[in-house]
C-alpha cells in the first residue's frame, strides 16, 4: 500500500453515498488502503442539536462492506498505532477529474504523509480510470454497501405495510430545495412563503423574464399539485396506492393528496417514537430501501437519491423508473396550453422516457462487468 486514504463525505445520505464510492476507485487508483469515512453532518436537516449524527457505520454493515470488497481494495476499521494519533492531511480534489489528475496531483501527498483524507471532485470522469478502478468503485456501489440489520430489518418492516402493488414517488418541494432554485410560484399560501423566505437569506428569486428563462430550462421544482396534473397526464389512477418518498418540510402537499387518495408516508406507518428518533440521514435509508424495491418508482427531481435509486433498480432488472420532466412541463405552460391540451401534450413529453439505467449514478457498471 502507499499509504491510507479516508473519504469525507458531506451533504445528504445518497450525495455521501457517492462520493464515498468514489472515493474507493481513487484509493484502488492510488493503490492505497482505505479507512472507514467521515461522514459530516449536513446543514441542512437542522438537527445537529437533537440527535446523534449517524457516521458510516450507523448506516451500513461494516463487516459485509469489508468482506465485499476484498479483492477489489484493502480497508482496515482501525489505524496502526503510529498512524493513528494523527489527524490526516487533507488535499484537495476539488479540480479532479480523472486518472491522472490524482496519479500526478494527490499521490505525491499520500506517498510523503501517509494518511491523507478527500472528497471526491463532484464532476468525476470516471470513463478515464483504469478497469481495475471502475471494478471497485462499481462493486462498493452495487454488491458492497448494505444497511445495517436493525435499519434494513425496519426498512423491510416499512415496505411490508405498504398496501400492494405501490408505487414510490420522489418528491422535492421543501423550502430549502425553493429557495436554492430561485424561483418563483405564485398563489403559495402564506405559510409556504414565509418558510421559503426564511430560507433563502441572500438567494432572492429571479424576477421578469429572467424568471421565465430559469423556468423554461426546467430549474425550477414541480409543486405537488403540478407533479398531481403530470400523475394524471400518464394515466395514473387516483386510487393508486403511492409512498411518498420526501423529506421533512413537505410544502403544499393537499395538491396531490386531493387527487390521489391512497398516499402513505414514514410518518403514518412507522410508530411515533420508532420515527421521532430518526436522523434525517437514516430517514433517506429508508426512502431508498423502499424505492429500489417499489413496483415502480416516480421522481420529480433528478438529485442524488434519483440517480442511486435509477441505477440500482436498472441494476436489479427494475425498469419501471420515470422522471418527470419539469423543462417540459414549462414550456408547455408557457405556451399557454391548459386543461385536456395540456394533458395531452405532457403525456406525448413523457411516453417514451421510462428509464432503463438512462442517467444512471454510474452507467459505466452495466456493460463492463459482471459483479
Amino acid at each position: 500500500t502507499n499509504g491510507y486514504i479516508r473519504v469525507d463525505c458531506y451533504g445528504g445520505l445518497n450525495q455521501m453515498r457517492r462520493d464515498f464510492c468514489d472515493g474507493v476507485g481513487i484509493a484502488r487508483l492510488l493503490n492505497a488502503t482505505l479507512v472507514l469515512p467521515k461522514f459530516e453532518v449536513a446543514s441542512y436537516w437542522n438537527e445537529s442539536r437533537q440527535f446523534t449524527f449517524p457516521g458510516f457505520a450507523d448506516v451500513y454493515d461494516v463487516d459485509y462492506f469489508i468482506q465485499h470488497m476484498n479483492g477489489f481494495v484493502k480497508i482496515v476499521k482501525e489505524l496502526p498505532p503510529e498512524i493513528a494519533s494523527k489527524e490526516p492531511v487533507r488535499v484537495d480534489c476539488s479540480k479532479r477529474k480523472g486518472q491522472f489528475d490524482y496519479v500526478e496531483s494527490v499521490l505525491p501527498s499520500l506517498l510523503k504523509h501517509k494518511y491523507i483524507s478527500i472528497t471526491p471532485a463532484m464532476s468525476q470522469r470516471r470513463d478515464r480510470y483504469p478497469l481495475y478502478a471502475k471494478a471497485a468503485l462499481c462493486q462498493a456501489c452495487y454488491k458492497a454497501l448494505r444497511l445495517t440489520r436493525s435499519l434494513e430489518m425496519k426498512a423491510s418492516q416499512l415496505l411490508d405495510a405498504i398496501p400492494k402493488p405501490f408505487m414510490s414517488l420522489h418528491l422535492r418541494f421543501e423550502p430549502d430545495m425553493v429557495a436554492y432554485s430561485q424561483c418563483e410560484y405564485p398563489g403559495l399560501s402564506p405559510a409556504s412563503i414565509k418558510a421559503i423566505e426564511a430560507a433563502q437569506v441572500d438567494r432572492k428569486p429571479w424576477t421578469g423574464e429572467l424568471a421565465r428563462v430559469w423556468r423554461r430550462r426546467g430549474k425550477c421544482p414541480l409543486t405537488p399539485n403540478e407533479t398531481a396534473l403530470i400523475l394524471q397526464s400518464l394515466s395514473i389512477p387516483p386510487t393508486t396506492n403511492i409512498y411518498l418518498a420526501a423529506g421533512d418540510g413537505l410544502m403544499e402537499i393537499e395538491g396531490l393528496t386531493d387527487t390521489f387518495a391512497n398516499i402513505v408516508t414514514k410518518s403514518s406507518l412507522l410508530s411515533g417514537e420508532d420515527f421521532t428518533s430518526m436522523h434525517g440521514n437514516t430517514k433517506a435509508a429508508l426512502d431508498y430501501y423502499v424505492s429500489i424495491n417499489s413496483d415502480s418508482y416516480i421522481a420529480t427531481y433528478f438529485g442524488n437519491m434519483d440517480k442511486m435509486v435509477a441505477a440500482m433498480r436498472a441494476f436489479k432488472g427494475l425498469y419501471k423508473t420515470l422522471f418527470l420532466s419539469r423543462r417540459g412541463f414549462a414550456e408547455l405552460t408557457s405556451q399557454g396550453l391548459r386543461g385536456k391540451e395540456l394533458v395531452q401534450a405532457l403525456w406525448k413529453v413523457h411516453r417514451d422516457d421510462f428509464a432503463m439505467g438512462r442517467g444512471s449514478a454510474l452507467p459505466e457498471c452495466f456493460c463492463e462487468f459482471k459483479l
